[in-house]
């Protein structure tokens, strides 16, 4: 065999013992519509109940049952559709997808096939470079989960759960139109980060909420597309960064020994990294599609189209866009902001208490990198918006120094309480007196003679100074009013 492949950092291409290769990605996301009720029975779609006790005769696929569509599950799908700029299909039908499913009782899905209730559309993906890419989606369409099974429990037997079974998916399928997996991953982050703000997923993964099936295929640049690959049910953006360039080497590798791809479904061990296979890819026909005999096309009204636009949330680009012109902060800094529809709030909040480039700094880097230590969702934030645009207040007015600000972070972290109020209990109040800094400054200057003339030499070196006289006053001193008497003093 070829020795691995690896893929620069400078190119989307992948380097292999023949040449570049460009891989080819295109992504089915099955998104568990946000619904009280099953997508074809009123049985409860919470998480975490005891096994088969969200199970309805519907679900259950009992003699004579025959399924009911939910319309709040209809709406959520158009709603995902206007989300990502794609057409509305006033009539759609649901079909029968004819596959052997262990743990879907009626041996078929509900799905649709033909005439899905989404059409084209397209992603904007930020790269977080300044670049861009658009993803194309090819169709969103409704369909039915199915359950569980549950293999390690019993040595000779394996268990069903049914509760997942008929719950309502929108699996989302994009044109092939990613070139990496960092393009990919930023996807998946993007359509995720909709889904959120629109309200129609809540996007979480470990439940199995949001997750992908992977289509795999490698070229060399500018040839046709290759044979694919899809590598199904991966729960987490990494692994499908990692199932991607993992399957992007193994197929590299065959083709270069001069062997060729089979069209197949393979899953991926992200503990051996590797994928495998499971079984030949099944074609359209395979499965024995036919329209749906127990449900009638589905008919909406333009006009509910219309309200459900006209009531859709400001989504992330909008927002992205207002941050900056609003705000002034920087594109990539608006990217972060409005990725958490509840973190872009929790900022505006903030950046309406003064100066918003201050609170973005503060609530990107302080606040942000905080949370992600402590494993914290914006939503558990022991500071709150008022506290934290409290603190940047006492900072653009003068109050506190930068680094008194940090001490201050950090009681209202641990201890909580109003920032004001901490200044002025805990003497934290910034020295703006000149009298008392210019003392501060004679004294390091006096037990420093040697620096001095180092200083005086090399006019950088006055950084070195100010921050042992801000050292001396207890990170108290006006640092700009420290600056201008230590330029005066050393004559620079």
């Amino acid at each position: 065999m070829n020795a691995p492949s690896r893929i620069p950092q400078s190119s989307k291409l992948i380097s292999g013992a023949t040449g570049d290769w460009e891989v080819v990605i295109g992504l089915e996301i099955h998104a568990q519509v946000t619904s009280e009720a099953k997508l074809f029975s009123g049985s409860s779609t919470s998480f975490g109940a005891a096994p088969n006790s969200h199970v309805s005769l519907v679900d259950a696929a009992m003699p004579g049952m025959l399924p009911v569509l939910n319309r709040e599950c209809v709406r959520q799908a158009i709603r995902t559709g206007l989300g990502v700029k794609a057409k509305i299909n006033l009539t759609s039908t649901f079909d029968r997808k004819n596959y052997f499913y262990p743990d879907l009782p009626q041996g078929y899905q509900i799905s649709q096939y033909k005439s899905p209730i989404v059409g084209e559309g397209e992603v904007l993906v930020d790269m977080g470079d300044g670049a861009s890419v658009t993803v194309g989606i090819e169709r969103i369409h409704l369909e039915q989960d199915a359950g569980k099974s549950i293999h390690d429990q019993d040595p000779r037997s394996s268990f069903v759960d049914l509760n997942r079974s008929g719950v309502a998916l929108m699996e989302i399928v994009s044109k092939p139109d990613l070139r990496s997996s960092d393009e990919a991953k930023a996807y998946v982050t993007k359509l995720r980060t909709i889904l959120r703000y629109i309200g129609s997923c809540d996007g979480d993964m470990e439940k199995g909420n949001l997750r992908a099936d992977v289509n795999v295929s490698v070229r060399k640049p500018g040839a046709p597309f290759g044979t694919r690959c899809e590598i199904k049910n991966v729960n987490s953006i990494r692994f499908i960064g990692q199932a991607i360039e993992t399957e992007a080497r193994r197929q590299i590798e065959i083709l270069e020994d001069g062997g060729s791809i089979d069209q197949e479904t393979r899953l991926f061990d992200p503990v051996r990294g590797e994928t495998r296979a499971m079984r030949s890819k099944e074609e359209a026909h395979d499965y024995r599609y036919f329209p749906d005999p127990d449900l009638l096309p589905l008919v909406v009204e333009q006009a509910e189209v219309d309200e459900l636009a006209a009531d859709l949330p400001e989504l992330p680009d909008q927002k992205k866009a207002r941050f900056i012109a609003d705000y002034g902060v920087t594109p990539y800094d608006a990217m972060v902001l409005t990725l958490e529809r509840e973190s872009a709030d929790y900022f505006e909040a903030v950046a309406r208490r003064g100066d918003a480039k201050l609170a973005a700094n503060w609530v990107i880097n302080e606040l942000f990198g905080r949370l992600n230590k402590e494993g914290l969702t914006i939503g558990a934030s022991p500071i709150s918006s008022d506290q934290l645009g409290g603190l940047i207040e006492l900072v653009s007015e003068g109050v506190i120094s930068g680094k008194i600000a940090k001490d201050l972070f950090e009681i209202l972290w641990t201890e909580g309480g109003d920032p004001r109020a901490l200044v002025e209990s805990r003497g934290l109040r910034q020295v703006t007196d000149t009298g008392a800094i210019e003392k501060v400054v004679d004294e390091v200057i006096a037990a420093n003679p040697e620096k001095v003339e180092q200083a005086r030499a090399k006019p950088t070196l006055i950084g070195w100074f100010v921050g042992q006289v801000m050292k001396a006053s207890g990170g108290k001193a006006n640092p700009q009013a420290v600056n201008e008497i230590l330029k005066a003093k050393l004559g620079i």
